[in-house]
């Protein structure tokens, strides 16, 4: 599951990430944009492609999160620009503003290469997911949805998780078909302690 590119990060480099979301939401408060990112000054371990997410509370409640499930820019570019995406253009939010900014909490997922699920049953597919580690990634034809790990703490039963996941895709919660496509993902969190 881990290959040696997803060592877990130091703590230097952590504290470096969540500076970098942070600024990119004030930058994007000023600016409209987010942060450009000099990765010359970063170390390696930041510069390397990751897909990751970012997700926003205000008073424990979401308030905002964007994410890309495949690595495809560099991982201090990915969490700048989540940030300001996660701030200002997710669709069930309005903007984030000036007066809101010192109130939000960042989360920080990191993930790791999603890998393909084989199963022959839905019975056998809740058999082999590990709560509170597994985020997943559902298929079917046009249908899309993904969980973070995160999710398990307000779904802890597999069953549920799975039927909100199914409709989170645009299912119905008791859908069932042997062309379904899962695929399993962990993430390393990263947020203020």
């Amino acid at each position: 599951m881990h290959s040696p590119e997803y060592n877990p990060l130091n703590h230097a480099n952590r504290r470096i990430l969540l500076d970098l979301a942070s600024a990119s939401i004030r930058h994007g408060l000023a600016t409209g944009r987010p942060i450009p990112v000099d990765l010359a000054t970063l170390p390696p371990a930041l510069t390397g492609p990751r897909a990751t997410f970012v997700t926003l509370q205000k008073h424990g409640e979401l308030r905002g999160c964007i994410g890309c499930l495949e690595a495809h820019r560099p991982l201090a570019e990915d969490i700048a620009a989540n940030a300001f995406a996660a701030a200002f253009r997710d669709s069930r939010f309005a903007p984030v503003t000036g007066e809101e900014f010192h109130h939000l909490e960042i989360h920080l997922s990191l993930l790791t290469p999603a890998t393909p699920m084989v199963f022959r049953s839905e019975k056998d597919l809740l058999s082999q997911l590990a709560p509170g580690q597994d985020g997943l990634i559902m298929e079917e034809g046009p249908h899309r949805g993904t969980f973070l790990p995160s999710v398990w703490t307000s779904l802890p039963d597999p069953q549920d998780f799975l039927r909100h996941l199914k409709l989170k895709a645009g299912l119905p919660g008791n859908y069932w078909s042997p062309s379904l496509e899962v695929r399993r993902y962990r993430t390393e969190s990263i947020q203020e302690p």
